[in-house]
């Protein structure tokens, strides 16, 4: 498993019976998580601190309870000279994964060393945690999400970390169809990065089945790969999908097309109470080796 455990401003203090419990900064949250099947805690005391806690509804969704009424309505949290505005949401969310930062840190040492300028398209983007990333570590990003409020709490991201006029452009579209479009325009891309929902629709009503769209969407990305590409991530949170099903799609992809080497492996991020891990999905990944003279 890979670990996102290099983190400061955030840590899992534990989870169990269905909910993790995690400083952002200073601020503790009590959330559901259906990974988190035991029913061992290390202790109620630090779960009955929590500044706010989200309980679910019976009919779908829930809400947030605060106990602390001086919690802001959104706050930063660092991983380094990354900056992260993080909003408790209605849907249990924050506005980050922070198990990505293992992502993270792979795909920027590959751009840091490629003695190249990279250019990245990240799909299904998201609130931009991979592009403020990639834009550290000095690629040009293309950033795709059908959502337009995401895409401006992206756009928010790079500006708190330092990169608001770093080489970026932000596309509210659905992700497909960009990807086909760009390849018509003849446009081109070093590195791919996707985190497909399970689920989705897109700005005008299309829908969205991992099942069915993802090896497709692979296919077309391939089209809009350059000649050298450095890197190709997918993620994935979808229940089912296992890394040995990101490996044969990547194998019968992109590894058969440039070679390289793939590897694939649930991520996780470490508990503090008692040095367990919580599962947190799992990634594919392709890197094209270094040819030796």
């Amino acid at each position: 498993m890979w670990l996102a455990d290099r983190w400061k401003d955030y840590r899992l203090v534990d989870a169990s019976s269905g909910e993790k419990l995690e400083y952002w900064g200073k601020i503790l949250l009590r959330r559901p998580d259906p990974q988190a099947i035991w029913s061992c805690r290390a202790g109620q005391a630090p779960w009955n601190k929590a500044d706010a806690v989200y309980h679910r509804s019976n009919s779908g969704g829930g809400k947030w309870q605060y106990y602390n009424k001086s919690i802001p309505e959104r706050w930063a949290v660092r991983y380094g000279r990354l900056a992260f505005n993080i909003k408790p949401m209605g849907f249990k969310h924050t506005g980050l994964f922070p198990e990505q930062a293992v992502n993270w840190d792979w795909f920027s040492q590959l751009i840091k060393n490629a003695g190249r300028p990279i250019r990245v398209l990240n799909l299904f983007a998201y609130t931009g945690g991979a592009t403020v990333a990639a834009l550290a570590a000095g690629a040009e990003v293309v950033h795709v999400d059908a959502s337009k409020g995401m895409v401006a709490w992206a756009k928010e991201n790079a500006a708190s970390s330092g990169l608001g006029d770093a080489p970026v452009r932000y596309i509210v579209d659905d992700v497909v169809k960009f990807v086909r479009r760009e390849f018509r325009r003849g446009r081109q891309y070093d590195a791919i990065i996707m985190d497909p929902p399970s689920y989705g629709r897109g700005p005008s009503g299309e829908v969205w089945k991992i099942e069915d769209e993802l090896y497709p969407l692979i296919e077309d990305c391939m089209r809009i790969l350059s000649d050298k590409p450095l890197f190709f991530l997918i993620n994935s949170y979808t229940t089912g999908l296992s890394a040995a099903i990101l490996t044969n799609v990547l194998a019968l992809t992109i590894q058969k097309k440039f070679g390289g080497a793939i590897s694939a492996d649930e991520i996780g991020l470490p508990m503090e109470a008692n040095g367990l891990v919580l599962p947190c999905g799992i990634s594919g990944r392709w890197e094209q080796l270094e040819k030796k003279s």
